[in-house]
């Protein structure tokens, strides 16, 4: 089973005084999961995508098209960078990335969902170094395991990635290095005329330090 998230714990950081005592951490069954919604979603497909894609732009082969009988006739050639086999190996596993992302607790908006180990789980790794003995209910070797939510928005992803094929090949074909893959792909079609505020925000918006403090 795992992992189904945290109740963000920062104050955890004033507890020199529990060294010695074992620290119960509630789980978000508790509390009830908060599972991302479509525009986090679509936040991140295009993020990933657009890191895909500039991944495999580094690639400056040459193609060869096509075949004949009698190798008389050349073979069409193009770049790979300008390619179909381009697109189709960048869309390629492109939800299994968020596998790698982790939920944030310490931030309040779409941030929270980002790769790197969170600032809870740094803490409790920490008191664990320490030999404080942290009770999750499950157990330890699961504690980086993909929580529900980043499972969850992976068959999210794969949604909605199935639903605006035609919107991130027009804009792979004709709008690439023009329009901003998130504007195009989310703004212009996967939210057209929904909230799509999360696409604006950064870590740092908010301030991490002011989403901590907001939490002690």
């Amino acid at each position: 089973m795992y992992f189904r998230g945290l109740v963000c714990i920062l104050f955890i950081c004033t507890i020199n005084v529990l060294c010695n005592h074992d620290v119960e951490v509630k789980t978000e069954e508790d509390v009830g999961v908060k599972y991302a919604n479509r525009c986090e979603v679509c936040k991140v497909l295009a993020t990933e995508l657009q890191s895909r894609l500039e991944e495999t732009g580094k690639v400056h082969d040459v193609l060869e098209i096509g075949y004949s009988l009698d190798d008389v006739q050349p073979k069409k050639k193009t770049k790979y960078e300008k390619s179909e086999l381009r697109l189709i190996e960048s869309l390629e596993g492109v939800c299994d990335r968020i596998l790698e992302y982790n939920i944030h607790k310490e931030r309040q908006d779409s941030t929270r969902f980002a790769k790197g180990m969170s600032q809870t789980f740094k803490t409790l790794h920490g008191l664990v170094d320490k030999g404080v003995k942290v009770d999750l209910g499950i157990p330890y070797e699961l504690w980086d395991k993909p929580s529900a939510e980043i499972t969850h928005m992976k068959t999210q992803c794969e949604s909605l990635l199935e639903e605006n094929e035609f919107a991130i090949e027009d804009w792979y074909w004709n709008h690439q290095g023009n329009i901003d893959l998130k504007h195009h792909l989310c703004t212009k079609h996967a939210l057209r005329n929904t909230d799509d505020s999360c696409l604006f925000e950064e870590v740092g918006s908010k301030g991490e330090r002011g989403a901590e403090r907001s939490e002690l």
